[in-house]
């Protein structure tokens, strides 16, 4: 029987922050409270056993909120959280302070809302990197496309012993004009054996769209990065809002379940489990 791990979950409360949720147009059903209770009976929907919280705000807060959760829920298997990258002192401080949480597993910077546009190329943002790196820990990338994939490759070769993480597989340009570029800086940073990619967010406006439109960016992320180092992960509850769980399962499903028996349990849940150093 496959385990699976859902590797992108979010909980949020917009009474503690979140101000990006209003600048850019989100979702407004979603500007609400987001709890560990309801992302259960969703992931109990489709079967999953465990799931993965993963930052949603540049803030202390959402940290210690998903820290909170992870503690009192048992299929909470880790948490992807936040530090301030760009002052590696402070980012020390803050390791080491968050590392007594023993289910922190990642970091995260929502570097698609960054005004500097080279943040992961800043001397002291790579600096706090290499700490992440030290102490075991994967970095997240999110929405790295258009303009901070290429960064991520380089800081791929500039810190090796760091696993990063592309969620969303960068977010294919589905339908645009900018794909073929696109699909050749994913190779790129697929050229690193440090790299990983979630398979994840491939979704337009809140619904999951038809198997074929995600087709191809799933053929290039498994050629790519081989299932041994692509993750499932639904990107809940950004699709609530329109199609729902059960339909971003059932999409990637699809896709995952035409592999082998062995190859669907690393996406499933064996890359999530090396890369996150979650228990067998």
């Amino acid at each position: 029987m496959v385990t699976v791990i859902d590797a992108h979950v979010h909980l949020w409360d917009p009474a503690d922050g979140y101000e990006w949720q209003g600048e850019f147009g989100f979702e407004p059903a979603l500007r609400r409270a987001i709890t560990a209770g309801e992302a259960r009976v969703e992931l109990d929907s489709a079967g999953v056993d465990e799931a993965i919280l993963v930052q949603a705000d540049n803030t202390a807060v959402d940290t210690d909120r998903m820290l909170e959760a992870a503690d009192a829920n048992s299929w909470i298997a880790a948490v992807v959280g936040w530090i301030p990258l760009d002052d590696p002192a402070r980012a020390g401080a803050e390791l080491e302070r968050r590392l007594a949480a023993p289910k922190l597993r990642g970091i995260r910077h929502l570097v698609h809302f960054e005004a500097r546009a080279d943040f992961l190329e800043r001397p002291a943002v790579r600096t706090s990197l290499a700490l992440v790196a030290e102490r075991g820990l994967a970095f997240d990338i999110p929405d790295a496309w258009p303009d901070h994939l290429a960064q991520a490759s380089d800081l791929a070769a500039a810190v090796p012993d760091l696993t990063i993480v592309i969620d969303h597989l960068a977010k294919p340009p589905f339908g645009g004009d900018t794909w073929d570029a696109w699909a050749a800086e994913l190779r790129r940073v697929a050229a690193h054996p440090n790299t990983v990619a979630k398979v994840s967010g491939l979704h337009t406006g809140g619904v999951a769209d038809p198997v074929d439109v995600v087709r191809p960016a799933w053929d290039l992320a498994l050629e790519a990065f081989g299932p041994d180092r692509l993750l499932y992960g639904s990107d809940w509850p950004m699709t609530s809002a329109g199609s729902g769980y059960l339909s971003t399962w059932r999409q990637l499903g699809t896709l995952i379940g035409e592999l082998s028996p062995a190859e669907q349990q690393a996406v499933y849940a064996g890359t999530a489990r090396r890369v996150y150093r979650l228990p067998a």
